[in-house]
C-alpha cells in the first residue's frame, strides 16, 4: 500500500503508480518503482529534516561520478522536470538506479555468507575504489555535506549528538565514556593531520552493501560526507564484531583495499571506539522506536566495552 504522497512523488519521474513497493525502511522509505520502458529504479522518500536538499544534491552530484567511473554504486535519475530532488507537501524525494544483489545481513543477526573472506575482500576493494576516485575528483563549490572530523566526532555538537549524553549510561559506564573521550580527542588532534582524510561512505553496514554472488554494491550515502578512511573501515568492521572469524574477515577487507591503494591501520583501535561512541548518540531521537531500548543498551555495552579495552592501552 502506498500513499498519495509517494504516488504524487513517482508520478514526477513517470513511474507507474500502481507498482510502487516499499523495500525498505531506515533513515529512508525506499519504493520498488518502474518506468514506462520496464526499468526499475528505487525511489526515496527521505527522513523528514535528516538532510538537507542541497546535501542530498551533493550526493548523487558525487555518486553520478563515482558510477560513471566503474564504482558499483546507484546512480541518480532526473525526474520528468529535470530535477534531482522532488519536493511534494514539504517532503523530499529522489530517484536511482536499481541496483542487483541482496543486502548481505541484518544487524544483530549471524552472518550466512558462502565465502565469507571473499566478500570482505571485495569490500575492501569497493571502499578503495570509492576513496581513490573521490580523491581524484573535484566537488563544484556548492558542494554541502557533513564532516566526520575532530570536532564532528568528539566536539561539543557531534555529527550524531551529544553521545555522552545518552540517558542509558550509568555514573560508571559515563566516567568510562567520559575518560576515553578526552583520551581519543587528544590523540586525534595530535595524530588527525597525518591521516587519509577524504570524502568517505560512512555507514557501510551489512544492511548498505548488497550482495549479488561475491559482488558488492554500496548503497545508502545519507551519511556520507568527509571524514578520516580508518572511520569508514572501523564502521564495516564494527558492525560485524560478534563474527567468530572476525579476525579473518579484518585481514581479508585490509587485503582487498590495499590492492588499490594504501592505509596504515596502526591508529584503527582509536576508530573503532569513536565509531563505538557515534551510536550512543544515533540511538538518542530513536529510542521510542520499535527495538529502540533494545538497540541502545547494546550500544551502550559495546561503547564502554571498547572504552576500557582502549583505555587499558593508552588511558
Amino acid at each position: 500500500m502506498t500513499t498519495a504522497l509517494v504516488q504524487t512523488a513517482a508520478s514526477r519521474w513517470g513511474f507507474d503508480e500502481n507498482a510502487l513497493e516499499l523495500v525498505a525502511e531506515r533513515e529512508n522509505k525506499i519504493y520498488s518503482a518502474f518506468a514506462a520502458d520496464g526499468r526499475r529504479f528505487a525511489l526515496r522518500l527521505h527522513r523528514d529534516g535528516y538532510v538537507t536538499e542541497e546535501e542530498i544534491l551533493s550526493e548523487l552530484a558525487w555518486t553520478d561520478v563515482l558510477s560513471a567511473e566503474g564504482v558499483a554504486v546507484p546512480s541518480p535519475l532526473a525526474s520528468a522536470d529535470g530535477r534531482f530532488v522532488e519536493r511534494v507537501d514539504g517532503r523530499l524525494f529522489s530517484a536511482l538506479s536499481w541496483m542487483p544483489g541482496q543486502p548481505m545481513g541484518e544487524g544483530g543477526v549471524p552472518l550466512t555468507l558462502a565465502d565469507r573472506q571473499t566478500v570482505f575482500r571485495n569490500i575492501g576493494i569497493a571502499l578503495a575504489r570509492l576513496h581513490a576516485s573521490s580523491d581524484n575528483w573535484s566537488p563544484p563549490a556548492t558542494f554541502t555535506r557533513r564532516s566526520w572530523d575532530l570536532d564532528g566526532l568528539l566536539g561539543e555538537a557531534p555529527v550524531w549528538g551529544r553521545f555522552w549524553e545518552n540517558p542509558f549510561l550509568n555514573d560508571d559506564g559515563l566516567a568510562v565514556i567520559t575518560r576515553a573521550r578526552a583520551v581519543a580527542r587528544a590523540m586525534l588532534k595530535d595524530v588527525g593531520p597525518s591521516l587519509d582524510y577524504g570524502l568517505i561512505h560512512a555507514d557501510a553496514l551489512r544492511e548498505n552493501i548488497l550482495v549479488d554472488g561475491t559482488d558488492v554494491i554500496l548503497i545508502d550515502f545519507d551519511d556520507s560526507g568527509y571524514g578520516y578512511r580508518l572511520f569508514e573501515i572501523a564502521t564495516t568492521l564494527l558492525r560485524n564484531n560478534d563474527e567468530p572469524d572476525i579476525a579473518d574477515l579484518e585481514r581479508a577487507l585490509l587485503e582487498g583495499y590495499r590492492t588499490v591503494r594504501p592505509l596504515d591501520t596502526t591508529h584503527l583501535p582509536l576508530f573503532m571506539v569513536l565509531r563505538a561512541f557515534t551510536y550512543l548518540g544515533w540511538i538518542v531521537p530513536r529510542i521510542d522506536e520499535p527495538e529502540g531500548h533494545d538497540r541502545c543498551e547494546l550500544f551502550v555495552r559495546e561503547a564502554v566495552d571498547f572504552s576500557r579495552r582502549f583505555l587499558e592501552e593508552h588511558g
